[in-house]
């Protein structure tokens, strides 16, 4: 009942042998929205909808979605038993969903977007219209499954394949190691065509009877001799976007986070945190911010609509509006807040060098201060954190302009109040797409900027010192910004890191709450991404509610983009595994004994690794013990307990002649004093 010219295409993909799109009809004088995908397989068509329906209260305001029952209907042509209107929905879906899983539809797309995401080429979206229009057709016949196709001597494919993995091997490999060698292109191709072999090969790309495969799918869970084939291997990749942290690496994130930690309470902020998952309306926000393109957000079993927070600040705010009064809107906490989080944030983005769909953000905020002294403090704390891990102005700037002055400048020239976020957010891109392409943006709808106004726009943002904005602009700027800028530089020096500040007039942030100083930090070299940013945000807690304007000012620094530079710089510190003790029984009838040998360590602090099964070979144990990291072995034998000792050996001791003694175990309590030197 949707009328023709209510329908949008949101996607669509055309290939040899699949076509699918997704269209959206909006009818608003019915309240309802229509969600249709369209699947197109073999000449075939499968139709899937999905239908919210919105009710209208007094207000006006849409209410939540009810979502009918999704439905599947066979449509031109139909599947192969036919389209039967007399079906209920649950019964065409189930047939859908059969047809799908039959001729393996859904099982080759979601190998080939694998496939291609896993390389990570730089136009993915193209490189995934070529791999499916690979995907061999399999036309049905009376419903039935595909014949089994004949036998086919693929050998010369895959020694075609062979070569061509090793060349993509062999050309990431020169790409990790100098960037210039080897172009991203030259990737993309050479995987390209290693896909395209792949695909003729089949679904496993390895030839019955390979035995070198075969031996690799053994250890991966396979059939071995004598016994059924076993469980396929999962994959054990983590999800695109996100990461792994092994034991290495999280004595990397530890030691960074102790020291974001640190700076924060040396500062005297309070930790606190805020669930993962918040309500999706607290981010949708006005502007067009392309933040909430990328959220993690879906309806759950309930109905509420929510989303993986992809930023901590909404959290915050709605944590200090629940401390507030509901009558007059008065904080009822002391001010000003200070407090920090690192939380983890989610985010559907394109991944590339320093950015991942997961991150974690050191956040720092002070709430209740109206004064430019709130943001001096926090530049104060990033400053302290680079010099601590030994990043010096030489290697990082910060950026630092004024929401306000450009709201004046920006007013000059005809920009309204409602188009000046979504200006902000277009020319916060300038870095990212250069002047050209903003100035394209900011002429298109729905802005419709005049093209002399936005010329204007980034010659403005072109100044480099508060001086020469003044000259640009002349005596409409907003006086109170410039002064407030000036005091900032006039802070600094105080505190010590003037060195690391500049003015830039194009840095605007991106997210529409933002309204007075705001700053970013980057990297001197220019090879990589906005290490953090933040500013003044004091009508955000107003946009949710609050009856008083509450003055904010804060930052988020993420871990992807520093750690790179961390290892740029070598200012990553040797971070190896390390313990006290080994305690080790002779055998197993002294296991007991050095369970509780393993006890009084630990109660008098040490960190013990207790070997839970005696070794034969007390070689293999002070080998172990090496490997672990550890300083001393507690050898539990059966002469030196029944005169009430045990035996510690000392692994890094200098002189190897006198680095093990017999200890009574009431001394173990003093541990540390055993060895002097240790």
């Amino acid at each position: 009942p949707m009328a023709a010219d209510n329908a949008r295409v949101e996607w669509s993909f055309e290939g040899q042998y699949l076509t699918v799109s997704k269209l959206s009809f909006c009818s608003p004088g019915a309240g309802a929205s229509t969600s249709l995908v369209n699947w197109s397989h073999a000449g075939e068509m499968l139709a899937l909808h999905r239908v919210a329906e919105y009710a209208t209260e007094g207000d006006g305001a849409p209410s939540a979605p009810t979502v009918s029952v999704p439905s599947a209907a066979a449509a031109g042509g139909a599947a192969s038993s036919g389209a039967n209107p007399a079906k209920s929905a649950e019964a065409q879906l189930q047939e859908a969903e059969e047809y799908l899983q039959r001729h393996q539809v859904q099982a080759r797309i979601e190998k080939a977007m694998n496939e291609v995401l896993s390389s990570m080429p730089a136009d993915p979206m193209a490189m995934l219209a070529d791999v499916l229009k690979t995907i061999p057709a399999q036309a049905p016949g009376g419903g039935e499954a595909p014949a089994e196709e004949a036998a086919v001597d693929n050998s010369a494919l895959e020694a075609e394949r062979d070569a061509q993995a090793d060349l993509v091997k062999e050309l990431k490999l020169k790409k990790k190691a100098d960037d210039s060698a080897v172009s991203q292109e030259e990737v993309d191709t050479a995987v390209k065509k290693l896909l395209e072999i792949k695909a003729k090969l089949g679904d496993d790309g390895k030839k019955k009877g390979d035995k070198k495969a075969d031996k690799k799918a053994d250890k991966k869970g396979g059939a071995k001799k004598g016994k059924e084939a076993g469980p396929k291997m999962i994959d054990v990749e983590p999800c695109m976007g996100t990461r792994d942290f092994y034991p290495e690496d999280m004595r990397i994130r530890n030691w960074m986070f102790g020291h974001f930690r640190a700076v924060a309470k040396q500062f005297a902020f309070q930790e606190y945190d805020a669930p993962v998952l918040e309500s999706e309306e607290l981010y949708k926000r006005k502007a067009g911010e392309e933040i909430t393109q990328q959220m993690y957000n879906f309806v759950d079993k309930g109905g509420y609509a929510v989303t993986l927070r992809p930023e901590m600040t909404p959290s915050l705010a709605r944590m200090i509006l629940a401390r507030q009064r509901a009558d007059s809107g008065q904080t009822m906490m002391i001010l000003p807040v200070k407090w920090f989080s690192i939380p983890q944030c989610w985010r559907f983005e394109t991944t590339q060098r320093g950015r991942k769909r997961e991150h974690y953000q050191w956040n720092m905020d002070i709430v209740g201060v109206k004064t430019i002294g709130a943001e001096t403090e926090l530049l104060a704390a990033i400053t302290a954190f680079f010099t601590n891990v030994g990043i010096t102005s030489a290697d990082v700037g910060i950026k630092v302009n004024s929401r306000k002055v450009m709201g004046s400048i920006l007013k000059a020239q005809g920009i309204s109040d409602d188009q000046f976020a979504p200006v902000c957010v277009v020319v916060d891109k300038l870095d990212k797409i250069g002047p050209e392409e903003v100035v394209k943006e900011l002429v298109a709808p729905p802005l419709c900027v005049p093209e002399s106004t936005a010329q204007t726009i980034i010659k403005t943002m072109a100044a480099r010192s508060v001086e020469e904005l003044k000259a640009i602009c002349g005596p409409g700027v907003d006086q109170e910004g410039l002064d407030e800028l000036a005091e900032l530089f006039e802070q600094a020096k105080e505190y010590g890191f003037a060195d690391f500040l500049i003015f830039d007039a194009s840095v605007v942030r991106g997210l529409a709450y933002y309204t007075g100083i705001v700053f970013e930090c980057f990297d001197r070299s220019g090879e990589l991404r906005a290490i953090c940013g933040g500013g003044r945000y004091d009508r955000l807690l107003s946009l949710y509610g609050s009856k008083q304007e509450v003055p904010c000012v804060g930052f988020g620094f993420g871990d992807c983009v520093i750690l790179e530079l961390l290892q740029m710089k070598n200012c990553i510190p040797r971070l190896d595994q390390t313990t006290d003790f080994v305690v080790a029984a002779f055998n197993q009838e002294m296991l007991k004994k050095a369970m509780h040998v393993a006890g009084r360590l630990r109660t008098a602090g040490a960190v013990v690794d207790m070997q839970c099964e005696p070794k034969k070979n007390v070689g293999k144990t002070f080998d172990y013990a090496n490997r672990v990291g550890a300083r001393f072995v507690a050898l539990v034998a059966p002469d030196e307990w029944n005169k009430g000792m045990v035996r510690v050996k000392d692994l890094r001791a200098d002189d190897k002649t006198n680095n093990q003694k017999d200890v009574l175990l009431d001394d173990l309590a003093n541990w540390t004093t055993i060895f002097p030197d240790a």
